[in-house]
């Protein structure tokens, strides 16, 4: 059905289920305001709930003051509880470091032993996916929480994985940090999402969501 594609993508991470469920919580909550605004203005073009001697009526004053207000703290409270969960670093198992360049991406795995690699952006073929595919694919292990720190080389660069629910800046000469846990084995895609230059576009991201023995194999 066409109407699916205007949708969320599914969420592979608690980050991005979160955020699904903020997204539906805050559009039920304009829903129901557009819907009330709507049928206040339909009573005032039929004349009614009209009254020319009502000035300054202080219980409605109150009521249209109390009520916004508990409508932002209702949108505020679960937005302040996601930021601050996709802040919270808990015990990483794994931490993983990734820099921007223009225009490709590097990784840095430096736990227990150094393994660093390039991935650039592939030449298109029948088997891959247009303008997303790379020739070293980002590789973590699935339900194990990561530590993902950002650093730019050169100019402003933004690692984004929609489906995953992350989006952080990288920075030259600052370190940036966000937790990362992947619930499923699979592909994750996404491209940068600051604009970096000429080549902006040809700088895809590509995670390869693996078992944890498999991991430490390929780490070794």
């Amino acid at each position: 059905m066409k109407w699916i594609k205007f949708t969320l993508p599914d969420g592979h991470s608690p980050s991005m289920e979160q955020l699904i469920f903020f997204h539906d919580h805050s559009m039920s909550i304009i829903l129901g305001i557009t819907i009330m605004i709507l049928l206040l203005i339909n009573s005032l073009i039929k004349n009614k709930y009209i009254n020319l001697n009502l000035n300054e009526h202080q219980m409605i004053e109150t009521y249209w003051t109390i009520l916004p207000t508990m409508i932002l703290f209702m949108i505020a409270i679960p937005s302040l509880k996601i930021l601050y969960s996709m802040e919270e670093l808990i015990n990483p198992s794994v931490s993983i470091k990734s820099i921007g360049h223009q225009w490709y991406w590097s990784y840095e795995y430096t736990d227990k032993n150094l393994k660093e690699f390039d991935s650039y952006m592939t030449m298109n073929d029948l088997n891959s996916f247009r303008l997303l595919e790379v020739d070293n694919r980002m590789k973590s292990p699935f339900l194990t929480q990561m530590r993902m720190i950002f650093t730019s080389s050169d100019v402003l660069h933004s690692w984004t994985i929609p489906s995953l629910g992350i989006k952080m800046d990288a920075i030259p000469g600052r370190l940036n940090q966000s937790s990362l846990l992947i619930k499923k084995p699979g592909l994750f895609m996404g491209q940068c999402s600051e604009i970096c230059g000429t080549n902006h576009s040809f700088m895809p991201i590509m995670i390869e969501s693996i078992k944890l023995n498999s991991f430490i194999k390929w780490l070794n």
